[in-house]
């Protein structure tokens, strides 16, 4: 199973788009997840245009449209794995903390989210967060995405465009 991991896109004017690398590879995936702060669903058909199944949370820029279609966090199983999607709020430095309370009693084995347009790929105990920080902020030190291989394994990497 591969999955296309992507995050605060922030894409409200009907100019901006994804960028058409990430669609390319996305076209590849199984998958895409979408942790939030999309802004505009349009970023979901762009999404869809390259893989038919998307899952998304709602982040805390998303306009009424978003949250109203969307939820705050989601839970996905595939392959196995359990995966909580989620993007976060508050300050960057307390998001972990924020994240582990919010999926305490899932027990999920990913935590995918967004909120700090800062990339992890990181086990917290037996735990994976990742993050696949901004595919589109320009104060970002590096846009990215992130794939998510499950097999036997997780294999997770964050791509820089």
């Amino acid at each position: 199973m591969k999955i296309g991991v992507i995050s605060d896109t922030h894409i409200a004017d009907k100019d901006e788009h994804i960028p058409r690398i990430i669609l390319d590879v996305f076209k590849q995936m199984d998958m895409v997840l979408h942790a939030g702060d999309m802004v505009d669903l349009r970023v979901i058909d762009e999404l869809r245009s390259a893989c038919p199944k998307v899952i998304a949370v709602a982040g805390n820029m998303d306009q009424e449209a978003v949250k109203n279609k969307y939820p705050v966090k989601e839970i996905v199983e595939v392959s196995g794995y359990k995966i909580g999607l989620m993007h976060g709020s508050g300050a960057p430095l307390n998001l972990i903390d924020l994240l582990k309370g919010a999926f305490k009693e899932d027990k999920p084995d990913i935590i995918v989210f967004g909120h700090s347009h800062k990339p992890m790929n990181e086990f917290i105990g037996n735990v994976l967060f990742f993050n696949p920080g901004s595919a589109t902020d320009f104060t970002a030190e590096y846009n990215s995405y992130g794939i998510i291989e499950l097999a036997e394994e997780i294999n997770a990497r964050i791509i820089k465009i």
